[in-house]
């Protein structure tokens, strides 16, 4: 189960088989139902991998609890402090003696794709900053030298989603998260093509049926069409993918 208590979070002794991701956000409940549900709770329940929340907001220095303020030089909105962040970071990393890799969320950032999330997954612990406001104060950048992620070009009100979905493409490749031999290996974008379309019963379905090939059972003729549809459906929905493939297969 997630942890965001402060108080009950003593230091523990590395897991390596487990990995361990830190979320560090100002709304934890917003993750307590999403972690509890199906891949990241499955991921969980066989600790393959473990959530700790930490409550930014828990860090504040003064009596009201601020975690941001008006940036130096004006302009609109509001500022989050270098204190309250830098002490939450250090004690979520005080907690596991494996350093973890520092998560920034910033339309600054690289953009998150499946090639980052593959190597994301291949760390031992992640450490997730979900910023809010108009921003952060830039000495943390500076300070903590995270390492930048963006999950597309436009605006949200803060880290915490763009964290969700960093969790869950990062946990679905861990091994024995999904299940099957092949996993997350037949996946759209896995080797940069597009998934193959799928089909389940009833066989036919207002006028609508199901490929003759699928139920030939002729596994080698369901490879070969399912790689053509790929290619096909790469070809006609996102050629920009489309190209980047075939300048990697010549």
């Amino acid at each position: 189960m997630p942890e965001g208590d402060r108080e009950e979070d003593p230091k523990e002794d590395p897991k390596e088989d487990v990995v361990r991701i830190d979320i560090l956000t100002l709304f934890p409940e917003l993750f307590g139902s999403w972690l509890g549900t199906s891949i990241p709770k499955r991921a969980a329940e066989k600790k393959i991998v473990s959530y700790h929340l930490t409550q930014i907001r828990d860090f504040a220095a003064d009596a009201h609890k601020s975690v941001d303020d008006k940036p130096f030089g004006g302009g609109p909105g509001m500022v989050m402090m270098c204190q309250t962040v830098f002490d939450a970071v250090e004690y979520a990393e005080n907690q596991d003696s494996r350093p973890a890799t520092r998560i920034l969320f910033s339309p600054q950032g690289r953009l998150f794709d499946q090639k980052l999330a593959e190597e994301l997954a291949g760390r031992e612990r992640l450490l997730l900053i979900a910023g809010h406001y108009e921003g952060l104060d830039e000495r943390i950048i500076e300070g903590l030298s995270p390492m930048e992620l963006s999950v597309g070009d436009y605006v949200l009100s803060g880290g915490e989603l763009p964290a969700m979905v960093v969790v869950d493409a990062v946990v679905r490749l861990l091994p024995g998260v999904l299940g099957a031999a092949t996993g997350a290996a037949d996946e759209t974008f896995a080797d940069g093509l597009l998934e193959y379309p799928q089909y389940t019963r009833p066989r036919e379905y207002r006028g609508m049926t199901v490929p003759p090939v699928l139920l030939s059972g002729n596994h080698e003729q369901i490879a070969a069409w399912r790689l053509e549809q790929r290619k096909r459906r790469t070809m006609e929905k996102r050629p920009d993918l489309w190209k980047r493939y075939e300048s990697r297969e010549s």
